[in-house]
């Protein structure tokens, strides 16, 4: 854990979960697409072949999702969510006034939110690098990519339960 920045936290389910995706993806999503692309190519002229090109771009992205998860996978922290001691730290549910708006979110990598409804930032972002080891009732400042300075409030710090 050299980086923490790089570590992301995971639940045992959601390890599980996306450890059989790349499972999935490495052997037989790699099979299927290598057959679309070749009987693809056997429709003759590359230049105007549609299903050749498409077939092709969804390689791509399968690949590229495959890179993801890898790197995910092997940096990732398993375990259960940190119970909440009203500090902001990844894995946790948190309440804050930002920009003058009440906002709920999940603190941490999108891929632990699941099918949450939660929106879910990354403790790398400038909202989360801003609100990391915070407490309830601190505020702070942090930098939008569009150079406005930002008020964040923290309001409440949640045990994150899988919602």
């Amino acid at each position: 854990m050299a980086d923490d920045a790089q570590v992301s936290f995971l639940t045992q389910e959601t390890f599980d979960r996306l450890t059989a995706e790349l499972e999935a993806l490495s052997t037989t999503g790699r099979e299927e697409i290598a057959k679309r692309i070749e009987a693809a190519r056997e429709e003759g002229d590359l230049k105007e072949n549609g299903g050749y090109h498409a077939a092709k771009d969804e390689q791509g992205k399968q690949e590229a999702r495959i890179r993801t998860l890898t790197a995910l996978l092997r940096e990732a922290v398993v375990g259960e969510a940190p119970k909440s001691n009203g500090v902001v730290e990844p894995g946790t549910i948190i309440s804050a006034i930002v920009a003058g708006d009440e906002e709920r979110f999940l603190l941490g990598n999108r891929e632990i939110a699941g099918n949450s409804e939660l929106d879910v930032y990354s403790e790398s972002s400038p909202l989360g690098a801003a609100i990391l080891g915070l407490k309830i009732g601190e505020k702070t400042t942090y930098q939008a990519p569009n150079g406005r300075d930002i008020a964040v409030e923290i309001t409440a710090v949640e045990t994150y339960s899988g919602e």
